[in-house]
């Protein structure tokens, strides 16, 4: 994989299709399906009928200027913005067919199968182990300590963390650094086996290495995860994802396969975003 540089522009499409391959073209089903979304706070309109569908078991990257709402979007999809009080929500967003919105969701249970990531890792204040049983714990989702144990492993494994820690479980997740707690993080969404896994901008406070390991471990989760992922770097989004989806003010101004966004943009204001005349 190439090696991150954050900082560096991208001067041109040509240059970002050097990073891009073809990603993503096999038709696949559709996991999320938003129809017409608008969201608001109080009076304020942050989103306006945006509609899109996210297809399974792909990266699907949403990518824009800060404040054009990609980040509040991500959160609509598993109802994160819910605890905000004053929101408001008009549309549809449908999950293997089902109304995440209707009177018959459970948000708690949503989340079981709708992880999320955020940018700042925010690990217990406990131990690696027990950051990864949190969730099992408190779902009743292992039915003994062996059992507990063996899917605590798994999640570290398929965050590809389980090699570094493995002998140091029950020392504190705090000591760890900051792409391991990412990655734990990672451990602890996987750990309650969601179908589809959230990212928002996992990797911008990370170093280059750091970095680099989070984008490897999100082109092998996409095997098994539906990935969603916010991130400000555009060669980011070029090398991880399969789908690009490019906001602007609020709207979805363009959603391709990766390939054709960063190469051939439909839209001149997408084509200015990649390619840093603005943003």
């Amino acid at each position: 994989m190439t090696t991150v540089d954050s900082d560096t522009a991208i001067p041109s499409l040509a240059g970002v299709a050097s990073l891009v391959s073809e990603r993503g073209t096999v038709e696949t089903p559709t996991k999320v399906d938003v129809r017409g979304l608008s969201f608001y706070y109080g009076d304020m309109r942050a989103l306006e009928d945006v509609s899109i569908q996210i297809p399974e078991k792909q990266v699907t990257a949403f990518i824009g200027p800060s404040g054009c709402g990609k980040s509040t979007f991500l959160r609509t999809l598993n109802r994160m913005n819910d605890i905000i009080p004053g929101v408001r929500v008009t549309g549809t967003v449908l999950i293997d067919g089902k109304d995440i919105y209707g009177a018959s969701t459970d948000p708690v249970t949503l989340r079981q199968h709708v992880g999320m990531v955020f940018q700042k890792s925010n690990p217990f204040p406990k131990s690696i182990f027990e950051n990864v049983a949190y969730g099992l714990r408190i779902n009743g989702l292992a039915a003994s300590k062996t059992e507990l144990a063996d899917r605590v492993e798994t999640s570290l494994r398929a965050a590809a963390l389980w090699d570094e820690v493995k002998d140091r479980l029950s020392a504190s997740a705090l000591a760890l650094s900051g792409g391991q707690q990412q990655r734990l993080c990672i451990a602890r969404a996987l750990a309650v086996e969601p179908e589809v896994l959230l990212m928002d901008e996992p990797a911008s406070a990370l170093d280059p290495i750091a970095t680099q390991h989070i984008e490897e471990l999100v082109f092998q989760l996409k095997t098994n995860y539906t990935i969603v992922i916010v991130t400000h770097n555009m060669q980011q989004a070029a090398r991880v994802s399969d789908r690009t989806a490019f906001f602007w003010l609020g709207k979805l101004i363009e959603f391709d396969l990766t390939s054709r966004m960063f190469t051939a943009p439909t839209a001149k204001l997408t084509e200015d975003y990649v390619t840093g005349r603005f943003g």
